[in-house]
């Protein structure tokens, strides 16, 4: 009989190891699935890695390798001929710029924006009567031609229409486009340019005539220099001409870095910002230019070159803004079910602890088609139907047609245009707020912008959302004198449920909630397993 006892409780301690033992494993084999959803797996998608500033590059001052030009510049049929567009674009009165300006200059007693110097890293900006503060920054795309400073020779034509929208000062009063901080000082940078192409050969890269037309070269002229800028229709602010041809959700404002065939890199970039934030030349960086590529879970070199420079700024008290990107047939728009694994990654605004990213939206108050979206888009501004400086040499007018690849002329448009607007708006704040740093002011351009009906006043399409210039100038915030500002609340608009919202707790949850019914089934299958057993137990006794 005690060999029986022996036995008896020999099998029911061995059952219940045995019960706890498939318990833990089913609880397990549940939970590895959530383990896997935790972060990707290989590497970094929406979140950069960490800055690492031993990849700072040192300020060379110059290119990073030999370009020619390849296409001529922009110019218009007849330069004589300038076009005087007296209507005011849509965005200056959306953002009652007019408004914004008679508060900064009311506080001032002075200009709008004086003494503040905004850095364009752009396309160059070429010398124009209506930006009358225009200082030399530096050269990295091709040694100046005709004796020009570094910096302020624009072949594309796009650097000066940015700088038009962020300083601008027509003398004429008939005009009624204006920049957005017309008495602050540009600082041009050329740092990029789609009518240049690397030079493989020996000879000598040919160069622009005065006309900005064909370059003057005994070799054949480049591709598209006969190419001009159709004026518009009677000055009324339609572009006439070919208008834009790119597809329905596209943009052309861009201008992308390390395109095949251009000039520009990620690296010059980084050391342009790194030269800016050194000499202290700059008080903000105006960047419409991005390089955009397929996320990847990785991180390449030139990426981790200008993360280290905007920090690298951002920490020398530089506002560093950026354009958010366009989508094109190259940089697919990010519209996949969950914003944490973007398809695509742009450059500089993935880097959104350092950089101000600037999304587009349109006339009609919505998000532009072609703004990309992303976590690191930070505010919104007007990003069509825009007028600005005419670029071309010599040029006394406006423009509200642009240059694609040196001969295709569209409409003005793109995060290229919007971020200016948020680099004026930071002008105008630091002109009336002296004493604000960087981080402050990008928190008040931030705090004061129309939030969306979103999780925390911000998404993925605007951000923090529309700027609102006299709001960033006048109102009282929180923040600033050491309280925490207020979270936006929701609007009543019943909205459907985000569908970037993470699974994680669900799936924890149903984690927990299977392993214990199974471990409730497996412990009432051995409950009963010993009932049957204990009639054998008794008997044995006997």
């Amino acid at each position: 009989m005690a060999v029986g006892r022996r036995f008896g409780a020999t099998r029911r301690t061995t059952t219940a190891l045995l019960t706890g033992t498939i318990g833990f494993l089913s609880s397990v084999a549940v939970a590895v699935p959530v383990w896997a959803q935790q972060a990707p797996a290989d590497g970094y998608f929406a979140t950069p890695p960490p800055v690492d500033m031993t990849k700072l590059p040192p300020d060379s001052g110059q290119p990073d390798k030999k370009y020619k030009q390849s296409k001529g510049c922009v110019q218009r049929s007849t330069l004589g001929q300038n076009i005087v567009l007296k209507n005011r674009p849509w965005g200056q009165d959306y953002l009652q710029i007019t408004k914004a300006q008679e508060i900064v200059k009311a506080a001032t007693n002075g200009g709008v924006g004086r003494g503040v110097k905004v850095a364009v890293v752009d396309t160059g900006v070429t010398k124009h009567p209506w930006l009358p503060n225009l200082e030399s920054g530096g050269e990295y795309v091709a040694t100046p031609t005709n004796g020009q400073p570094k910096g302020l020779e624009d072949c594309d034509g796009h650097g000066t229409e940015v700088a038009g929208i962020i300083a601008a000062k027509p003398d004429d009063p008939e005009v009624g486009f204006i920049g957005v901080a017309p008495d602050a000082t540009i600082v041009s940078y050329r740092q990029l340019s789609e009518n240049y192409e690397p030079d493989t050969s020996t000879s000598t890269p040919p160069a622009s005539n005065t006309a900005g037309g064909t370059p003057s070269s005994s070799t054949t002229p480049p591709t598209g220099s006969g190419s001009s800028l159709p004026p518009s229709e009677g000055g009324g602010g339609s572009g006439s001409g070919d208008g834009d041809r790119t597809s329905p959700g596209q943009s052309n404002g861009g201008r992308q870095l390390e395109k095949a065939g251009t000039a520009g890199t990620l690296k010059t970039l980084a050391e342009i910002i790194r030269g800016i934030a050194d000499r202290k030349s700059a008080d903000i960086i105006n960047m419409s230019v991005d390089n955009c590529r397929t996320a990847t879970g990785s991180i390449t070199e030139g990426e981790q070159q200008v993360q280290a420079a905007v920090h690298h700024a951002a920490l020398a008290g530089i506002v560093v803004v950026a354009a958010a990107g366009n989508a094109t047939d190259t940089c697919p728009q990010n519209d996949q079910p969950d914003a944490r694994k973007p398809k695509t990654i742009v450059t500089p605004p993935w880097f959104a602890d350092d950089v101000l990213s600037v999304g587009a939206i349109d006339q009609y108050g919505s998000v532009a088609p072609f703004s990309v979206h992303g976590p690191w888009v930070g505010v919104a501004a007007p990003g069509t139907q825009i007028i600005s400086l005419d670029p071309a040499e010599g040029s006394r007018g406006l423009a509200n047609l642009t240059f694609e690849s040196g001969d295709k002329a569209s409409e003005i448009q793109g995060t290229s245009f919007a971020a200016p607007y948020v680099a004026g708006l930071a002008a105008l704040v630091k002109a009336k707020y002296p004493t604000l740093d960087a981080k402050g002011i990008v928190n008040r351009i931030k705090e004061t912008a129309q939030h969306p009906a979103a999780p925390g006043g911000r998404d993925n399409f605007v951000g923090y959302g529309v700027i609102d210039p006299v709001a960033a100038l006048t109102q009282s915030l929180p923040s600033e004198i050491g309280n925490q500002a207020p979270i936006p609340p929701p609007q009543l608009a019943q909205l459907p449920p985000a569908n970037d919202h993470s699974s994680t707790p669900m799936i924890v949850a149903l984690a927990g909630t299977g392993g214990g019914v199974v471990a409730l089934l497996i412990t009432l299958f051995v409950m009963r397993t010993i009932r049957r057993n204990r009639p054998e137990e008794a008997a044995s006794r006997r």
